[in-house]
């Protein structure tokens, strides 16, 4: 920072949407080492050392998806994306993966991905020591729960939970696999840890969909809620019952939209008779990352276009996931946070946005990014918004 100057960075004139201390207005916001220094309608400029001015733009926490699949580096099972790649380019600066990695993996994770990347990184730790993908995962002497709820207790920082997945083998469940096992596992984990768990599940007739919501606890998170294979639905296509009760018992509902798993039919039909996910995320990896999810800012637009409203949407994909994964401290624009900021255009004409049945709605709204700082410096700034026009430079070059 200048010696004469009290900010690093000023974002000025934007319209600023933070949720959780209640700011949907023009505002500006200053950083200072790193820091958010202050959100305020007028900040001088002559105090900060850089200003950008963003009229017509909207200013939000950094977005935060906890539904992602970034172990680039782990072998066999590759099915990730790189994260410094392409989460700053949506304005994501926080991303969990979900179960990736299990126990016998998760120092190589960390040393040679979260470490060592940009954006923020958390881990939901899988209950199959060996992680994703491969047959291991039917394996049931695979499902350590003390060796998984070891590894979170032992990086409780990184560690946001415990992940169980693709256990629904084609054959019989049996006495050599119960039917419940994945999930009974990953919960005695998670009460070893005293992390949440996020539950990915297919139903069977020996394992209904009821039952798992009634297994699941306060805080537990289950994602994909809106995917085919769940009957979310009753006979009079409104949703069922046992999703509100769920929801007021404190289960979370996550979208997690994934290659499979967001179908118009079920998220509009609930959209329309009160039913909402509790957070927006992608389940963003290597098979959908160009199509259908494509990014978090596609997958909120999504949900602009059935109807929610953008505060709702902002709430849901940044102070909402922040505090589902105990990690409050971000998703905000509060002072002293980290300066993790999204600057989003909100562009309006006519859109279509398809989902994971191959059907497409059209929407008038459209989110992209524009710039994304992490923890006060600019990562992503795709129309050049701090640099000087050629012209001013010319001379001196």
């Amino acid at each position: 920072m200048a010696a004469d100057k009290k900010y690093d960075l000023l974002i000025k004139g934007g319209h600023v949407i933070d949720p959780k201390n209640g700011v949907n207005g023009k505002s500006d916001v200053a950083v200072a080492n790193g820091k958010i220094a202050g959100v305020a309608s007028r900040i001088d400029p002559a105090e900060a050392a850089k200003v950008i001015d963003v009229p017509g733009l909207y200013v939000t926490p950094g977005l935060v998806d906890i539904h992602a699949h970034v172990y680039h580096t782990k072998e066999p099972g590759g099915l990730s994306i790189v994260a410094d790649h392409h989460m700053f380019r949506s304005g994501v600066t926080a991303v969990a993966d979900t179960g990736t990695s299990g126990a016998n993996h998760f120092l190589h994770f960390k040393n040679t991905v979260i470490d060592k990347s940009r954006v923020r990184i958390f881990a939901f730790v899988n209950v199959v020591k060996s992680g994703m993908i491969g047959p291991f995962e039917h394996d049931i002497r695979e499902m350590d729960a003390e060796l998984a709820a070891a590894t979170v207790l032992a990086y409780p920082d990184v560690c946001v939970g415990i992940k169980t997945a693709h256990y629904w083998t084609s054959e019989p469940f049996d006495e050599l696999h119960p039917p419940w096992l994945s999930v009974d596992r990953a919960i005695e984990a998670s009460e070893i840890c005293g992390k949440p768990v996020m539950v990915d599940f297919f139903p069977r007739p020996e394992r209904t969909y009821p039952e798992l919501l009634r297994k699941m606890r306060p805080g537990d998170i289950h994602t994909h809620v809106f995917a085919q294979q769940f009957p979310v639905l009753d006979e009079k296509k409104k949703p069922q019952k046992f999703l509100f009760d769920a929801a007021e018992r404190g289960i979370v509902f996550d979208l997690g939209h994934g290659s499979a798993s967001f179908w118009y039919r079920n998220a509009i039909r609930c959209f329309e008779n009160g039913f909402y996910p509790h957070s927006i995320s992608t389940d963003l990896h290597i098979g959908n990352i160009n199509g259908p999810v494509f990014s978090m800012l596609t997958t909120m637009s999504k949900m602009l276009a059935i109807g929610m409203e953008l505060e709702d949407v902002i709430r849901k994909s940044t102070v909402a996931p922040a505090e589902e994964i105990g990690h409050p401290e971000i998703g905000s624009l509060s002072p002293g946070s980290d300066a993790d900021i999204a600057v989003l255009r909100c562009g309006t004409g006519r859109f279509g946005f398809w989902d994971c049945a191959r059907t497409k709605m059209v929407g008038t709204s459209r989110l992209t990014c524009a710039m994304t700082v992490r923890n006060g410096e600019i990562v992503y700034d795709e129309d050049g918004h701090h640099l000087p026009h050629w012209a001013e430079t010319d001379e001196a070059r």
